[in-house]
C-alpha cells in the first residue's frame, strides 16, 4: 500500500488542486481527497460515541467509562455489555453501513438522488415474505406461530428480499438494463407487494399480525451476535467488491454512449453493482428489518460532506451507520421506559429529507 502524488500538468498553473494524492493498492488505485478523509474520520468517532450511549442504557445504567472499561476488562458487567449490549449497538452500525452504501450504488446506477434499495425490490419483496410465513404458521399452527415462524424469520426475508430484486431485474430487462426503466419497474414490483402485506396483515390472526408489524417497522430490539455476523461477513466481502468497481460506478453516471466510449462494459458492470446492492440491503433487512430512508438519505448527506460528484461510497456507510446508531439511541430515550423501533424514527427523520429531494429535483428540471 502506497501513497502517491501526481504531478500537475505542463501548461498554464492549475493552483494547489492539480497536485493530488492517491492510494494505490497493487495495480488498484483511488484518490484521496482531504475532506472525505476528515468527514470519515469524524463520521466514525460519531458512530463510536453514538454506539458507547446506547450501550450505557438499560436495567443496569453504566457510563461511558464504564462501557469501556466492560468491553476489555472482566466481570459481571463485561457479559451484559459482551452478550447483550454490543451486538445491537454493531447491528445497528453494521445494518446502517450495508443500506447505505447499497443506495450510494443504487443511486449512482440509476443517476437519480431518489433512488434507493427499496426501489429494487429487496425491502417490500422481503417484507411481504416475513408477513406470509408469521400468518401461515399462524393459521396451520395456531398459538405455536410465534416460536416456529421467529427461527426462520432471516432466512425467509433474505430469500425474499433476493427474490423481489430479481422480479425487478426480470422485468426491467429490455436487451440491456437501463436506469429508468429499472427504477419505474421497481416502483411498479414494490407497490404490488406493500399491498399484498398489508392484505396479508388484515386476513391473518391479531398476533401475528402485531409479531408482523414490529418486524417490518424495523427494530434492533433483542439482536444478538447471530444477526451481526451475516451483516459483517456481507460487508467484508462486498465492501472490496465494491471499490474494485469504482471506476465503473463512476463511468456509469454519464450517458450510455460515454460509458461505452470510455470502454467500460455497461450492461456487466450494472449488474455487477446492482448485485452487490441487492446482496447489501437483502442481508441488513434480514438482521434488522425493513429500516426506511436510511439508503435514501446517507447517500446525498455524504455526497454534500465529501463535495464530489456522485455519492462516495465509504463516506455514505459511515453516514448509514451514524444514523442508525443515532436513531436507534433516540429510539430508547425519547419515550422512556417505551422503546420505539428504530424504523419509525428514521422514517419521521427521513420524510421530511425527502420533501426537500422532491423539492430539489424539481427546481433543477424547471432550470
Amino acid at each position: 500500500m502506497t501513497t502517491s502524488t501526481t504531478a500537475p500538468p505542463t501548461g498554464p498553473s492549475t493552483g494547489p488542486s492539480a497536485e493530488r494524492r492517491a492510494l494505490r493498492v497493487g495495480p488498484a488505485s483511488w484518490p484521496l481527497r482531504p475532506r472525505s478523509v476528515v468527514a470519515a474520520l469524524v463520521l466514525l468517532a460519531a458512530t463510536t460515541l453514538f454506539m458507547a450511549l446506547s450501550m450505557r442504557l438499560g436495567d443496569i445504567p453504566m457510563g461511558v467509562l464504564d462501557v469501556f472499561r466492560a468491553i476489555t476488562g472482566d466481570g459481571p458487567d463485561h457479559f451484559v455489555i459482551m452478550e447483550l449490549r454490543l451486538p445491537r449497538a454493531l447491528t445497528g452500525a453494521l445494518v446502517g453501513a450495508a443500506l447505505a452504501l447499497a443506495g450510494a450504488i443504487t443511486q449512482a446506477i440509476a443517476r437519480n438522488p431518489l433512488a434507493s434499495p427499496d426501489i429494487l425490490g429487496v425491502t417490500t419483496g422481503a417484507s411481504v415474505t416475513v408477513v406470509a410465513v408469521i400468518v401461515a404458521a399462524g393459521n396451520t399452527w395456531g398459538g405455536t406461530s410465534g416460536a416456529l415462524a421467529e427461527v426462520g424469520v432471516p432466512l425467509v426475508a433474505l430469500l425474499g428480499g433476493l427474490a423481489g430484486a430479481l422480479a425487478v431485474y426480470l422485468l426491467a430487462w429490455r436487451n440491456g438494463l437501463d436506469g429508468y426503466r429499472l427504477v419505474l419497474v421497481g416502483i411498479g414490483v414494490s407497490a404490488v407487494c406493500t399491498n399484498l402485506k398489508y392484505w396479508l396483515l388484515t386476513v391473518g390472526d391479531v398476533n401475528d399480525s402485531s409479531r408482523a408489524m414490529v418486524w417490518i417497522s424495523g427494530s434492533l430490539h433483542g439482536r444478538g451476535w447471530e444477526h451481526v455476523a451475516p451483516v459483517a461477513i456481507a460487508l467484508a466481502v462486498l465492501v472490496p467488491a465494491t471499490l474494485l468497481g469504482t471506476r465503473s460506478l463512476g463511468a456509469l453516471r454519464f450517458g450510455d454512449d460515454t460509458v461505452t466510449g470510455l470502454g467500460v462494459r455497461m450492461n456487466l458492470a450494472r449488474g455487477v453493482m446492482i448485485l452487490a446492492a441487492v446482496l447489501l440491503a437483502a442481508t441488513a433487512t434480514a438482521s434488522a428489518g425493513p429500516i426506511a430512508f436510511v439508503a435514501l438519505a446517507a447517500p446525498q448527506i455524504a455526497l454534500r460532506l465529501a463535495g464530489v460528484a456522485q455519492p462516495p461510497l465509504v463516506v455514505s456507510a459511515l453516514v448509514g451507520a451514524v444514523l442508525t446508531t443515532g436513531a436507534d439511541l433516540v429510539a430508547r430515550v425519547a419515550f422512556t421506559p417505551n422503546e420505539l423501533p428504530v424504523g419509525v424514527v428514521t422514517a419521521v427523520l427521513g420524510a421530511p429529507y425527502l420533501i426537500y429531494l422532491l423539492v430539489r429535483v424539481r427546481r433543477k428540471a424547471r432550470q
